[in-house]
């Protein structure tokens, strides 16, 4: 059985993720040494690593979806104006900008969501659970549970990776760096819905833009 206490113990050491780490431990039966073998084989303990280094190169992406009905911009950094010319960057970045054109994410991480912004959500959630007859006592937690969820629908490095939903999008960065062999960095993005706002027909543009993707 893999503890908190285990996946702790295999982050300090290596600097891996929570999850790289609890998958690391399933795999190798709890096995701490083994854990860290595997991590280092992935390329995750390096990349873990190398996510403290400053990366001000990159590039700003653009991706226009749907005859020009939507509209990322995204700004992805990287330590060197070399990599951030490679083809494997370039459609690193290509594939962030549809995440955020398909999934509509409002934060790059959990960090930069104000705290006004949860207690608000908090307070909704607090009175949807109370409206369903739940237990007073009980109350506190599933909104915790909620807040948890929602923090993984509107934060993008927490949301699941719409070309291969078993990993999140944080996840799909680290095999980025491990892969490329430098820090990268999603810093700030904007996407533009033509209409938002304004009373119009329901479109399904997160189902487009994922089979455009699947082209």
């Amino acid at each position: 059985m893999v503890t908190a206490a285990m996946v702790k113990e295999l982050r300090e050491r290596t600097g891996a993720g929570m999850m790289d780490c609890k998958k690391a431990l399933a795999e190798t039966n709890g096995d701490l040494e083994k854990a860290v073998d595997f991590l280092r084989e992935k390329g995750l303990a390096a990349a873990a690593k190398k996510s403290s280094r400053i990366a001000a190169e990159g590039r700003v992406e653009s991706y226009i979806h749907g005859d020009g009905r939507i509209g990322v911009l995204i700004e992805v950094n990287c330590e060197t104006d070399f990599v951030a010319k490679t083809d494997d960057y370039r459609n690193l970045c290509r594939d962030i900008a549809m995440q955020v054109a398909a999934v509509k994410p409002e934060f790059v991480r959990r960090e930069e969501v104000p705290a006004s912004y949860i207690e608000k959500e908090k307070e909704v959630l607090r009175s949807q659970a109370l409206n369903e007859g739940k237990p007073a006592h009980i109350v506190d937690k599933m909104v915790d549970g909620r807040i948890e969820k929602y923090y993984k629908e509107i934060c993008l490095m927490e949301q699941s990776f719409i070309k291969n939903p078993d990993q999140t999008v944080e996840e799909m960065i680290k095999e980025a760096i491990a892969r490329i062999g430098e820090n990268i960095n999603i810093r700030r993005f904007v996407r533009f819905e033509l209409g938002e706002g304004l009373e119009k027909r329901q479109d399904d543009f997160a189902a487009e833009v994922m089979a455009e993707m699947k082209k």
